[in-house]
């Protein structure tokens, strides 16, 4: 199951932001991360829940989802950001508070951590539905592609300079 707000057509176009007289914006951010040892634990049972609560935590940050979605082993989040919280920020709130959650309810065996590190590629509006398909398709995505060669593309289609000695633990 996916988490996707955008088909409620709630999106606001522009966000204004508290203590930025005049200030609007529209950011939309697709992040991308993965479990620590990209170990593929996140199964169907629990993947829903996950996405779930991930949705809620963007939503108390006063940010906007629009979709939330993953696989076994890593997790896209595309949201609508604020100008007064950064990229890392958010990303370290959502992991930090996800991974205390899985941990808490027991949701997989053993100790639960994300690998440290995200990608975080910038859309337009104009991009918004192209991306949410991407994301909601996950599944059936990496029936055919593994999470090493779609975020390689991703990193390569967006011209981001990486060191591999940087990327994320692959085996």
């Amino acid at each position: 199951m996916v988490i996707t707000n955008y088909q409620l057509k709630i999106s606001p176009v522009r966000t204004k932001v508290n203590n930025m007289a005049n200030t609007y914006s529209q950011i939309n951010i697709h992040a991308v991360f993965a479990v620590k040892g990209r170990e593929n634990i996140l199964n169907k049972e629990i993947r829903y829940r996950i996405f779930e609560y991930i949705s809620g935590i963007i939503k108390g940050l006063e940010l906007f989802p629009l979709a939330v979605n993953g696989f076994s082993d890593h997790i896209h989040v595309f949201f609508e950001l604020k100008p007064n919280i950064s990229i890392s920020k958010v990303l370290q709130i959502i992991k930090a508070n996800s991974s205390k959650w899985i941990n808490e309810n027991n949701l997989i065996p053993g100790k639960f951590e994300w690998q440290s590190g995200y990608g975080a590629f910038s859309h337009s509006r104009s991009q918004k539905d192209t991306v949410i398909k991407y994301i909601i398709e996950q599944e059936n995505h990496h029936r055919k592609r593994s999470f090493k060669n779609e975020y390689l593309e991703l990193l390569t289609k967006y011209e981001v300079k990486f060191d591999e000695q940087y990327l994320f633990q692959f085996y």
